[in-house]
């Protein structure tokens, strides 16, 4: 039984855990609502990190549908989804790949971070924008082309990674890098409003690490206070300039200190503090450069500390003139929409696909500023939208 007949044949039972029928040949809202809750629902925080129950059910979905479906696991309950739509000829194909994990839902929220609220046409709930929205409008894609009996002249890859919110050291990377992975072109599923995404900044993550000497708080000259040392780093960092071709597509440089702790009681001068720095930079600029400044920098205001680096991306710049570039764009016009073409000031995982030569852009239907916030929502029409754009993009393709 060929994985299109396969298919057929479960069209009116669940997929998952959802109660709602496939509908033959078309997107079915109904059907994506539903995903989309029931992923929301499971807690896929990094960290800690687990993917396990949502990349679990994410290959019931596919197996439903008839896809060649494996778990590659790189850590224990940390599993990243292949599902492979076959194609009618051998050769590399089309990869759709939106990632399973979150940030922490934090405090500040209004609603239950993981109970998929709908109000006024959106989503609540951590993820919903980034990137359960866009997992879950692939997924009705896939099973809309499904459905429709399609088969593609090539493989259609769809793969929801793991740890790509933490550097995708147990996802994108080693799928790649052990060829796992090795589509013809990549489609990254985590961009919002129908962006298509061709550009996007380098990101260093470093945690730096001040060092001084403990006193009595009533006797600070006989310490050397790490909190206060690393106070004049902070200031002096956020005034960094740096050397730069302005990009059309990117804005300057940025530093962000994401945390910082230290010291052990208020009458005790600061024996240590530690804060991370998180780096962007431009296509075209050296990173060990920059972190050479940084050194030198942090060496001026004091004499013992450390520097670890917890993570360097390259920077990526796509051809705007590609194929896959160009198929997207006329396919997001076709729906109504007006094609964007930008760059990224977050880092996604297209950068990974550049050492193997892999043309790779990110698109998606998320809601701007709402990825990492309190609150996060996705507009459940965009999804929608989203979906039936990918299914038409995929059978353009």
């Amino acid at each position: 039984m060929n994985s299109i007949n396969a298919s057929r044949r479960v069209s009116r039972r669940q997929v998952g855990r959802s109660s709602v029928p496939f509908t033959f040949g078309m997107v079915n809202k109904r059907r994506l609502v539903a995903t989309i809750k029931k992923l929301i629902r499971i807690n896929s925080e990094n960290p800690p990190g687990n993917e396990l129950e949502i990349a679990l059910w994410v290959k019931s979905y596919l197996k439903r549908l008839g896809l060649d479906v494996r778990l590659y696991e790189f850590a224990p309950k940390r599993p990243n989804v292949i599902g492979i739509l076959k194609g009618r000829e051998r050769g590399r194909g089309l990869l759709l790949s939106p990632h399973l994990d979150t940030v922490p839902a934090g405090r500040g929220w209004r609603v239950d971070p993981f109970k998929g609220i709908i109000r006024g046409g959106r989503i609540y709930g951590r993820g919903a924008t980034d990137c359960k929205g866009n997992l879950a409008a692939g997924l009705e894609a896939v099973a809309s082309v499904v459905e429709d009996g399609f088969l593609p002249r090539r493989d259609i890859i769809f793969a929801a990674t793991a740890d790509e919110e933490c550097g995708s050291r147990l996802g994108i990377i080693p799928l790649i890098e052990r060829n796992i992975l090795k589509p013809r072109s990549a489609l990254i599923l985590d961009a919002n409003e129908f962006d298509i995404i061709v550009a996007q900044k380098g990101l260093i993550h470093f945690k730096i690490k001040v060092l001084g000497k403990k006193a009595h708080g009533a006797y600070p000259w006989r310490g050397i206070n790490a909190i206060e040392d690393s106070a004049e780093i902070i200031h002096e960092l956020k005034k960094l300039t740096f050397r730069f071709k302005p990009h059309p597509l990117l804005r300057a440089p940025t530093i962000n200190i994401g945390t910082i702790r230290g010291g052990d009681k208020v009458n005790i001068v600061a024996d240590y503090c530690d804060f991370s720095v998180d780096l962007r930079f431009l296509p075209g600029m050296d990173p060990k450069a920059v972190l050479s400044r940084i050194k030198k920098l942090i060496a001026r205001k004091s004499k013992r500390y450390k520097i670890e680096i917890e993570g360097i991306q390259d920077p990526y710049e796509a051809d705007r003139r590609s194929g896959l570039t160009a198929v997207l764009a006329k396919t997001v016009k076709r729906h109504g929409r007006k094609p964007r073409i930008k760059g990224s000031e977050g880092a996604t995982v297209i950068t990974f696909f550049k050492k193997k030569g892999i043309p790779a852009v990110g698109f998606g239907f998320g809601s701007k500023a709402q990825a990492h916030t309190a609150n996060e929502f996705a507009k459940i029409d965009d999804l929608f939208a989203g979906a039936k754009v990918l299914a038409d993009f995929i059978k353009s393709f």
